[in-house]
């Protein structure tokens, strides 16, 4: 079986979601159970503060270039005309 086959099938594909969620779910988790011992900087000691960044981050970078693609790079359809 095939990648396409996986993602094609949308039973496998709820079932490699939730696999997904899990997974992110249980990274969180830990960062909440391992103790941190190098602590540089005060938001190194909030328990999920790596992931929601890593979140925000990418929201962040995906809106940005959607606004930059629009109303820069994108022209009007009449534009070559």
């Amino acid at each position: 079986m095939n990648l396409e086959e996986l993602l094609e099938n949308p039973v496998k594909w709820n079932w490699i979601k939730r696999l997904f969620y899990a997974s992110l779910v249980l990274v969180v988790a830990a960062d909440f159970l391992i103790p941190r011992h190098h602590v540089f900087f005060f938001w190194d000691e909030i328990p999920g503060f790596s992931a929601l960044y890593g979140l925000a981050s990418c929201v962040a970078i995906i809106v940005f270039s959607k606004f930059l693609g629009h109303h820069w790079l994108m022209k009007r359809e009449n534009y070559y005309d």
